[in-house]
């Protein structure tokens, strides 16, 4: 019988490595966008967030990204500076900070779309649609490993 795989350390691994070659390729794919620093992963996840839904709030972004409330107050802070985004009070409770999307930030999404094409082609290469979808429920399956602890 074969061992089973090393799933702790194959998933940080492939993480590891896959945010390194996902840098490099959003890098490669937006280097000639303004000639500005090409976004991390993470910032193209605001980017893509704020092209649905322009004006979501920090809560709303955290909670899309999967991130804590305090790294996306760090990510939105580095996107300002980049002037990708712009940080406002919500009119209707000014505890409440809204996220919008300037222009500089929208000229970032059509190489970055372009670039997500080609990562996940790269995924996904070799895999049949069974495959994959197995991959994807046991990636979600991780996801929610605290939703219903089961010891």
């Amino acid at each position: 019988m074969a061992d089973r795989p090393r799933l702790i350390f194959l998933l940080n691994s492939a993480q590891r490595r896959l945010q390194q070659w996902m840098t490099s390729q959003q890098a490669w794919a937006t280097g000639s966008n303004g000639g500005g620093s090409a976004p991390t992963s993470a910032q193209s996840g605001v980017l893509f967030a704020l092209a649905k839904a322009d004006g979501t709030t920090m809560g709303q972004l955290a909670e899309a990204l999967d991130l804590a409330p305090s790294a996306v107050s760090g990510l939105i802070q580095r996107m300002e500076a980049l002037h990708w985004v712009q940080r406002r009070p919500c009119p209707s409770d000014a505890r409440t900070q809204r996220v919008w999307l300037l222009d500089p930030g929208r000229t970032q999404l059509p190489a970055l779309k372009q670039a997500l094409k080609r990562i996940n082609a790269r995924l996904s290469e070799g895999f049949s649609d069974e495959e994959l979808h197995t991959v994807a429920r046991w990636l979600r399956h991780v996801q929610h490993l605290d939703d219903h602890p089961s010891r």
